[in-house]
């Protein structure tokens, strides 16, 4: 089976390009990625059939062979600097938990900032 590299692949169009190692491109078709992939980023290594269709090549019953680094995961804050943030949100979530069960939410802005740090966390786990 031939081997390439995904070139692009735009999620919302449905397609992208493959530059096979054999040379050329050969369209891709979320159609042939495997079940539960909807998208691959560019650079992913492929393995793939071939066939002849009306955009010529056409990649069909795509495996995966590897996804390239994620930035973000690359990027992301070290785990020891995590555990810290997180120790502090812990603490700043207790307070907040503390007058809720005295029947009282934070105030407007205090709630956003709560909101937007809950968010960062969160990112920073997503990867």
């Amino acid at each position: 089976m031939p081997t390439g590299k995904v070139k692009f692949f735009d999620e919302n169009k449905g397609f992208g390009y493959i530059t096979s190692d054999e040379g050329g491109d050969v369209y891709l078709a979320a159609s042939a990625l495997p079940a539960g992939v909807n998208t691959v980023r560019s650079g992913t290594r492929l393995e793939f059939s071939v066939v002849a269709g009306r955009r010529g090549a056409q990649a069909l019953s795509v495996r995966l062979l590897n996804e390239p680094p994620s930035l973000v995961k690359m990027t992301r804050r070290p785990a020891e600097d995590m555990a810290i943030v997180v120790e502090d949100l812990i603490k700043l979530l207790d307070g907040v938990g503390a007058g809720l069960k005295r029947g009282r939410y934070p105030e407007n802005s205090h709630s956003q900032k709560i909101a937007a740090m809950l968010r960062k966390v969160a990112d920073d786990f997503d990867v």
